[in-house]
Order: C-alpha cells, then structure tokens, then sequence
C-alpha cells in the first residue's frame, strides 16, 4: 500500500475573494470551490492535503517553513507576490521541497508586470492558466515524481 504524499496547497493574496474578484478573467468558482475540488480529488491523487491562503507575506513564508518541517511538497500560488517577493522564493529555497508554482490564469498573458515570476526558480514546474485543474495537476505531478514508492 502507498503512503500518501503530504502536501501545502498555499494561496497568497486575494485568493479569498475568488469568485468575486474580477469574475471575467478568474470565474464564478470561489475559494471554497477550489479548496472542495481539491481535497476530493486528493485520495484518488495519492495525496494528504494541508490548504492554506494568506494576505501577508510574511504569513506565507512562516507556512513555507512549516511545511518544511510537516510536508513532502508544496504547491504554491503566490498571487501577486509572484512578481515581488524575494522572500517567498528564499522560503521556498530555505525548505529544500519540492514545489509546483501554480497561477488560475498565465500571467504572460497579462500586464507587463506579470511577466517576472520570482519564484519559478525556487520550484521545480509552474503550471500556468489551467484553473483549478492546475493545483490538480500540480499535485499530481508531485506525487508522480516525489512520492512516496512503498
């Protein structure tokens, strides 16, 4: 029998307001939503999931570093601090996890601003423009490729 693979799912700013926030271009679907589609996708998946969303950074980073104590992965959106924070991407290095960027819509594809992402290189993919099948995936390819194989 495998062990489930323990995983972050850590959303940073404005993630709560899903649903609500600009519905044109993130969807109707809310944070709940996401959260719920996430944890029943999880058994099939193969994996254990502790969610997490804040509007600080330093929240964010203080939960990178728990999940390096409690976790096997992280999957990480950090919303806006993407294109700004230096910190978030040394949390991610500091832990030494595997970790999946993942982003509702392709920032590419968006203002200019969006285009720089600090912490691609902090993580192992970046899965971008998917949705909610994007943690799906994320968290799919975690297991896939770090899992546990007992």
């Amino acid at each position: 029998m495998m062990n489930k693979m323990k995983i972050y799912i850590i959303n940073g700013p404005n993630l709560n307001l899903l649903g609500l926030r600009e519905p044109e271009i993130y969807g109707h679907r809310t944070y709940e939503d996401l959260i719920s589609y996430l944890l029943k996708e999880a058994e099939a998946l193969g994996a254990e999931l502790m969610c997490f969303q804040s509007n600080h950074e330093g929240k964010l980073i203080d939960i990178i570093q728990e999940a390096g104590e409690n976790a096997e992965g992280i999957v990480i959106n950090p919303a806006a601090y993407t294109h700004t924070s230096i910190a978030i991407y040394d949390a991610l290095k500091a832990v030494n996890l595997p970790a999946v960027e993942v982003h509702l819509t392709d920032p590419s594809k968006r203002e200019p601003f969006r285009k720089v992402s600090y912490v691609k290189d902090a993580c192992v993919l970046s899965v971008l423009g998917r949705g909610f099948q994007g943690y799906k995936d994320a968290v799919k390819y975690l297991v896939e490729n770090y899992g546990c194989q007992s």
